[in-house]
């Protein structure tokens, strides 16, 4: 039984290739997804007289996000790193209209092969690899924080002041915990007020800060290789120690105690990133970033939890990060603090 949007789908991709007969096939809901809508499905054209067929992901808005972003900002920052150091898919199409699918969307091209799941990373099989993966994966967060902003996403983000960049954050993500927390929060309103306090200093560069980068948002292969760096919803300008931080924050451990996105030492991790982006971490101003991405988590899991209860998106994975993950990061705030 075909899915009721691929009708739709196949009209909007026509217009875009009215050259072409095209047919769409195959599209499924892909589970996960909990700020944007993924499904797969298969494209199959003809031009003049060559048949061809592609594999290909939508990416849709939902009634209600985990996280309020942008599309234009992800589909941007996807093709600013395309044929670069960092690997992405390619982008096809955006559309920030609702008349097509009902919401606004974006088409790009299917990697296929290839793993991303933490769960199954962590199971066994891939032990040999991880040594590999974990120099991948920060020497690439190394080539996001090296690339030039100015080259690639100034035109589509708001640039802020290198003394300004944690600010902003800070007040972004302490404005969410506001709005969409349910009870008492003391352990990240004693995180805040510390953040506020002791201030890190400027950022030593203005970077592209993916938002997301962690163990779970990049394809991996039996090597230990990296084919591509998914979920940039978060995207924007600011100190490159953010990403860092984010991707070292306690909860990224995957219950593989001391290790780094369950991979490596923290300090292994930092060196890898040091030298794959010729930035230095220093220890008390990437200490604040580790402590201000648990706050972060901690807004996104809140916010997760306000979606689903305010009836806005009854998907399960709405509700599976605040069951999950609201204990957790307190816990990591708390050790982040050493008062664990």
């Amino acid at each position: 039984m075909s899915h009721p949007l691929e009708p739709r789908l196949a009209a909007y991709i026509a217009a875009r290739m009215p050259e072409a007969d095209v047919a769409v096939s195959r599209l499924e809901r892909i589970s996960g997804g909990a700020s944007r809508e993924t499904y797969r499905f298969e494209l199959a054209w003809t031009e003049g007289a060559a048949a061809h067929v592609r594999k290909l992901i939508l990416r849709r808005d939902p009634p209600a996000s985990l996280i309020d972003t942008e599309r234009r900002v992800e589909f941007e920052a996807y093709r600013a790193f395309r044929n670069s150091d960092v690997p992405v898919p390619e982008m096809l199409w955006l559309e920030e209209g609702c008349q097509a699918l009902d919401h606004p969307f974006f088409i790009a091209e299917e990697i296929t092969g290839f793993n991303a799941s933490p769960q199954m990373l962590f199971s066994g099989p891939f032990d040999d690899a991880l040594a590999r993966l974990a120099e991948r994966k920060w020497t690439i967060l190394g080539a996001i924080a090296k690339a030039d902003p100015k080259a690639r996403l100034t035109r589509v983000m708001p640039t802020p002041a290198l003394d300004a960049c944690w600010r902003r954050e800070l007040d972004h993500w302490e404005g969410l915990i506001d709005k969409d927390a349910t009870e008492p929060l003391p352990i990240a309103r004693a995180a805040i007020r510390w953040l506020r306090a002791n201030p890190p200093p400027p950022a030593q560069k203005l970077s592209i800060v993916h938002g997301d980068y962690r163990t779970g948002n990049f394809l991996y292969d039996a090597k230990g290789d990296i084919h591509g760096v998914l979920d940039w919803e978060m995207a924007h300008l600011g100190d490159p120690l953010e990403d860092l931080g984010w991707s070292l924050q306690p909860v990224w451990t995957f219950g593989r105690t001391g290790l780094a996105g369950g991979l490596c030492s923290q300090a292994q991790a930092i060196a890898i990133w040091e030298h794959a982006s010729g930035l230095t971490a220093d220890p008390a101003a990437l200490h604040w970033w580790i402590l201000f991405n648990c706050v972060k988590g901690q807004g996104i899991w809140v916010g997760s939890a306000a979606a689903f209860t305010s009836g806005g998106n009854k998907a399960p994975i709405m509700v599976y990060p605040a069951w999950w993950l609201i204990n957790a990061q307190d816990r990591a705030m708390l050790q982040v603090m050493g008062r664990l």
